[in-house]
């Protein structure tokens, strides 16, 4: 499953994924990791979710980013929460352009027993179909 947070900048979607992430530890049977693209929020986050900064592993572009998430959730597989802030700064393209990022992560989390939650930097009437479906 794939839930999306959207909002302009400084709506607040930062701060209402990392509350997801650290609301969600007492109902987690398995892993929750967190992946963002700076260290800002590493104390914001319950020590209990792997917090990772993709800067850390030199993640650049959407096919690496692909490989990075297929990679995390391959080397533990009790991961059951995943939470990406950012995705649109992390990949180093707009949404608009990350159709095969998100066919990815839909079939990921099916295939995986997921719950993969996204921030999207843009109101919810102009998400691109392929996102807003998973409002």
């Amino acid at each position: 499953m794939i839930k999306i947070i959207c909002g302009g900048k400084g709506a607040g979607k930062t701060k209402q994924i990392i509350q997801a992430a650290n609301g969600n530890l007492a109902v987690a049977k398995g892993l929750s990791v967190f992946i963002t693209d700076t260290k800002r929020y590493m104390y914001d986050i319950d020590r209990n979710v792997r917090f990772i900064d993709v800067n850390d592993y030199v993640v650049a572009g959407e096919e690496a980013f692909c490989g990075f998430i297929k990679g995390v959730v391959a080397s533990n597989h009790d991961t059951e929460y995943v939470y990406i802030d950012g995705i649109a700064r992390i990949t180093g393209k707009a949404l608009s352009e990350l159709a095969a990022t998100f066919y990815m992560l839909d079939k990921l989390a099916n295939d995986s027993n997921l719950v993969v939650t996204v921030t999207c930097s843009c109101e919810k009437e102009e998400l691109p179909e392929f996102i807003a479906k998973y409002c």
